[in-house]
């Protein structure tokens, strides 16, 4: 289990992100995952693309491609398969805006083998606010954490072991220091779901809803760790650092957009450098990690 008695960190969004190119790059090309039964979430490109790629580089016997867009994930796949044909690739749909679509999802995992779950997909809304439709919340807390938060739950007990021998299964939250920093205003609000949808305009108030769909990422895993033994799965989230060529920002403005653009290019990793964070949760750190945030290679509370 994640010590809580770890010291919390207290630095600024841009402290951050330094700290995250300062830090020396993992890499793990000695872990085998022959056997294994993968899952990515948004694997179609970014940092969940390059993950699939590590994975597979790693031995995995099967990779299963999530995404909304089945088309582009049978094109990141028959990429894969040129490198690695011996590898079972599955692209299936997974839309993180619909209820029914993550239901039929998770029933379909059921049906099969599932060792690693990784759930990448997240989004930063743009200096508007706006409410989904289909579920009535707005659309970065409804994917970042209520989405989310669906379908850890429902992965939950088909990725524990089916036999004594084996090891526990793993869940991986895609999580982000930003949730050390958010405000968290509404703490008190009751009830609390409806007070996470209220509006927002600005570049500032968007960065602190997303800051706060990560804090209660982090609240769910640490929750979630007090709750499932890590003898069945162990449980956390990971920081992948502030990256370029991601999806992440595609809702910002014009000016939010050339603003990412110059900030990237002073202080980003790539998706690689970053997937291997993923790689570094999901199949390296142990129980240490059960329950916790890993930020720079280390676990948190």
């Amino acid at each position: 289990m994640a010590s809580m008695n770890v010291p919390p960190i207290h630095d600024s969004v841009l402290k951050l992100m330094l700290r995250g190119i300062n830090v020396p790059n993992n890499t793990y090309r000695d872990v085998t995952l022959a056997g294994k039964t993968a899952l990515i979430t948004g694997s179609n490109s970014g940092i969940g693309l390059a993950c699939a790629k590590l994975l597979s580089g790693l031995g995995l016997s099967r990779l299963i491609i999530a995404v909304r867009s089945t088309q582009k994930g049978e094109d990141v796949a028959s990429v894969i398969r040129k490198v690695h044909a011996n590898m079972n690739i599955d692209v299936w749909e997974l839309d993180m805006l619909s209820y029914p679509s993550i239901q039929a999802f998770a029933q379909r995992c059921a049906t099969t083998r599932l060792d690693i779950a990784i759930l990448n997909v997240g989004i930063a809304s743009g200096s508007v606010s706006k409410i989904d439709d289909s579920t009535g919340h707005e659309g970065t807390f409804q994917i970042n954490y209520l989405s989310t938060a669906l379908l850890a739950i429902l992965l939950l007990p088909i990725l524990k072991p089916k036999t004594p021998t084996e090891k526990p299964g793993r869940l991986t939250i895609v999580g982000s220091g930003m949730g050390l920093l958010s405000k968290f205003d509404n703490i008190n609000a009751t009830p609390l779901i409806p007070s996470c949808n209220a509006p927002f305009t600005g570049f500032v108030a968007a960065g602190e809803r997303y800051a706060l769909s990560k804090t209660l990422i982090m609240m769910l895993v640490k929750k979630l760790g007090e709750t499932i033994s890590a003898d069945d799965v162990i449980i956390n989230t990971v920081e992948p650092g502030f990256t370029s060529g991601t999806g992440l920002h595609r809702d910002y403005s014009a000016t939010g957009k050339v603003a990412m653009v110059l900030l990237k290019k002073l202080v980003s990793r790539t998706p690689e450098q970053a997937a291997w964070t993923y790689v570094d949760a999901a199949a390296v750190k142990g129980e240490e990690s059960h329950g916790g945030f890993i930020m720079f290679w280390k676990v948190y509370p």
